[in-house]
């Protein structure tokens, strides 16, 4: 992306951001249901460190760092690049083909179509755990700890918007393959706070190689921990999570090019 398509792209998200402020009851409304959204997590959080020690020969502490690495990635792409999850509606109504009209990428359209408030609350809530999640943690937080845990963030965030982007692309052939957005946002709310040596190993090894789930938190927290060796999964694949989600990511991308370049309309 060019400077001047940066500062284009940060002009209309001023102004959208703008426009939330112009309804300021609403816009704390947003704020709180991106934290409600969350409460779940919160209160397994509560009762994994007041009712047990520890899950899958995990202690406590370490196991309340994957609920709030998946979190912080998630909060990061609601913020960032969320705007793809849903996008199928937008086919539906047919909203898609007048962004083929305009001369700037569909996808930079698709996220700047408003400002994401409740992320707002998302962020809120996920910095808070991660921050109870960090007190906690007996590990010795190096340099090389600290950039791994921020790469890993990154990696999750990226992971997570390529799983919605092929949803997307599938949604320009098949406009009802949005419902799988809504299956995958469950499926990453059920099982990304926990560590997946708990489940049965075909869950387990579903949620790693067809699903990749276990990248987004599961095997960054373990490589952070010292379980990296105990995944069920080779080391440096598990140690490699941010690279592969950046890899993911912009292989996505390039299904996206070439879904929409054989789009054909919503009704065919």
């Amino acid at each position: 992306m060019s400077v001047k398509a940066l500062r284009i792209a940060w002009r209309i998200t001023r102004l959208n951001f703008r426009a939330q402020l112009e309804y300021r009851t609403e816009f704390l409304m947003m704020i709180a249901i991106g934290a409600i959204w969350q409460v779940s997590v919160i209160v397994f959080a509560t009762v994994l460190l007041t009712r047990f020690t520890g899950m899958g020969g995990w202690d406590s502490s370490d196991v309340l760092l994957i609920p709030a690495t998946r979190m912080l990635a998630h909060g990061l792409f609601v913020l960032l690049l969320g705007r793809v999850h849903g996008l199928g509606r937008h086919i539906q109504e047919g909203r898609i083909d007048a962004y083929l009209l305009r001369p700037m990428p569909v996808y930079r359209q698709v996220q700047l179509q408003f400002f994401p408030t409740n992320a707002i609350g998302d962020l809120t809530v996920a910095a808070g755990l991660m921050a109870g999640a960090l007190g906690r943690s007996h590990l010795d937080w190096t340099a090389g700890r600290i950039t791994y845990l921020i790469l890993s963030l990154v990696g999750g965030m990226l992971l997570e918007a390529a799983l919605f982007t092929a949803v997307a692309c599938a949604s320009l052939r098949f406009p009802a393959a949005d419902y799988w957005g809504r299956w995958l946002e469950e499926l990453l709310g059920t099982f990304g706070s926990y560590p997946l040596n708990v489940l049965p190993k075909a869950v387990g090894g579903f949620l790693t190689f067809g699903l990749p789930l276990a990248f987004v938190a599961y095997f960054p927290a373990a490589v952070l921990t010292g379980h990296g060796h105990d995944t069920g999964a080779p080391y440096w694949l598990a140690a490699a999570s941010p690279l592969l989600g950046l890899l993911a990511y912009l292989g996505s991308r390039l299904l996206w090019r070439w879904s929409l370049g054989h789009y054909t309309g919503v009704n065919g």
